[in-house]
């Protein structure tokens, strides 16, 4: 991970700018500079995993232009190439370094040209303005403002610009700025003409496209290690993975001291595809500490990230502090493609479709921000393989009534594209089971607990009022609020509502958003 600063104005100065872009030095802690350009200033602080040498250092120039880039750009090489084949030079082994001959030559039409997880800023000499824009997924964050004096600034994250900027707004995923318009240029949850193939077919292709999807991120030139729950996500991104590697990889998982349910099904599959397989145990008083840094860090009052986000946060923590493995990768975004447990609720296809989309579009908000923050916190760089945009863009064309669960089996369809020897045969067809719960039933308890000794329930109702975007529901929403808004005071707009089941379909109208409360959660935490 790196972090990123871009601001348009003459008032401030880096020296007023370094304060707030120290907040997230952990996202960059191998070098950090400033670069003054007439009219704006950017900002970079690098983690080094792409070309480690300091010529890989941002911001990057070119003709008095000059850009920054947290991202990774994959298949670079082969743009690189056909820069150099029309004379450009590179100083550097960095994928970030082709994006300003790109923009020079493709202007912002070079944005549907990459395939990246990126949020970039780019300083355009000719017209003295920036120009930004963010990956089509949100899996890298941006996030932008205006001083008092109304000057626009970027950021990596929120924290970056409380106190700097008034109303706090999220980079829409998707889209690029330049000269005071938001233009979309990919939304990869836009309902195409569905796909009529067979299913061998279509788990064919879902087989395929995710297995280039992880040989993409393996490319590293830090150590990589991978997140493994024991559930299907993380076991198959594993498993690709080791196969691909051809040698053991580095696993990890995280679990409460008492009841971990995904510790055994983690260790089953290790010892499976043969990893170097680390456990991490956490206690009670592990979770209540980490509470006010996880709000923190996440900049969210969302429930069931922060739930979630507990486990992530001490796992990616351990990580950093044990071993000297720089690049993870995760499972996040296949559920948002191919089904919950409370999908199996939806009424008809095209609300299944619907759904699916919905969740697509804000996974910003809450799967993808979890993921980025717990591990760009701990110094960290994390990578999405069911995230990958030719991989979404392809399950999201496929025919939702495919994708419901007329299997008798959530995910059928990905269970079906990896049947042979990538997992035992009772992890491929497992139930899921929330993360949050997974790491330990007592987790969420601990949480409801604790929550429930904070307040009355006199003090809960008065308390509530404060609110009105996103009200708290529970003593535990209240917490969570009350923490967020110490950190990011009246910024709760930057996230649209709690994620919940759709609560307009029968058998979802719930008062938690844990898979456990649903009437079909079954064996599915055992």
């Amino acid at each position: 991970m790196c972090s990123v600063m871009g601001y348009l104005g003459s008032k401030l100065t880096v020296e007023d700018l370094k304060p707030f872009f120290d907040r997230t030095v952990s996202r960059g802690p191998d070098m950090q500079r400033f670069e003054k350009v007439p009219g704006a200033i950017l900002g970079f602080e690098r983690l080094s995993i792409m070309g480690l040498s300091e010529e890989g250092m941002q911001p990057f120039e070119h003709g008095g232009s000059m850009v920054v880039c947290n991202g990774e750009i994959y298949g670079f090489r082969k743009i690189k190439e056909d820069l150099i084949s029309k004379g450009y030079t590179f100083a550097s082994d960095s994928d970030c370094e082709i994006l300003l001959p790109m923009y020079e030559l493709y202007g912002t039409d070079m944005f549907a040209m990459l395939d990246a997880e990126f949020a970039c800023v780019i300083y355009d000499a000719a017209s003295r303005g920036l120009v930004a824009a963010r990956d089509p997924i949100g899996i890298r964050p941006l996030f932008y403002g205006y001083t008092e004096d109304a000057e626009l600034v970027f950021a990596s994250e929120a924290k970056n610009l409380v106190g700097l900027a008034g109303r706090i707004y999220p980079f829409p995923p998707g889209y690029y700025y330049k000269d005071g318009n938001f233009v979309q240029y990919c939304d990869p949850a836009a309902v195409k003409p569905f796909i009529k193939d067979d299913i061998d077919k279509v788990c064919s292709n879902i087989h395929d496209k995710l297995v280039e999807g992880i040989r993409k991120r393996l490319d590293s030139d830090a150590p990589v290690g991978f997140l493994l729950s024991g559930g299907l996500d993380s076991s198959l991104v594993c498993s690709v993975a080791s196969k691909i590697c051809g040698k053991p990889i580095k696993t990890f998982a995280i679990g409460m001291s008492t009841d971990a349910i995904d510790l055994k099904y983690a260790k089953q599959v290790a010892d499976y595809i043969g990893s170097e397989h680390t456990e991490v145990i956490i206690t009670k008083d592990d979770v209540i500490k980490a509470l006010p840094d996880v709000i923190h860090l996440l900049g969210t009052y969302d429930i069931t990230t922060i739930r979630a986000s507990i486990g992530m946060y001490l796992c990616c923590k351990a990580i950093h502090e044990q071993t000297d493995v720089r690049v993870i990768l995760t499972g996040e975004i296949s559920d948002e493609l191919f089904g919950y447990k409370y999908t199996d609720f939806a009424p008809s296809a095209e609300a299944f479709q619907e759904e699916a989309v919905k969740r697509i579009r804000e996974l910003y908000m809450y799967d993808v921000l979890r993921a980025d923050r717990c591990i760009s916190v701990n110094s960290l760089e994390a990578r999405v393989p069911f995230g990958d945009l030719d991989f979404v863009t392809y399950v999201m064309s496929i025919d939702p009534e495919m994708k419901l669960n007329r299997y008798n089996k959530g995910k059928y369809l990905l269970r079906r594209a990896f049947e042979g020897d990538y997992l035992p045969q009772d992890i491929l067809m497992r139930e899921k089971a929330a993360f949050s719960d997974a790491v330990g039933h007592s987790l969420v308890d601990h949480l409801k607990e604790y929550a429930e000794s904070r307040y009355t329930d006199e003090e809960y109702k008065e308390g509530i009022k404060k609110y009105t975007h996103a009200r708290p529901f529970t003593k535990e929403s209240l917490l969570y609020r009350d923490i967020f808004e110490e950190y990011y005071p009246g910024q709760a707009e930057m996230i649209v509502d709690f994620w919940m089941p759709n609560r307009q379909w029968e058998g979802c109208d719930v008062a938690d958003p844990s898979a456990r409360v649903l009437s079909n959660y079954g064996a599915s935490g055992q």
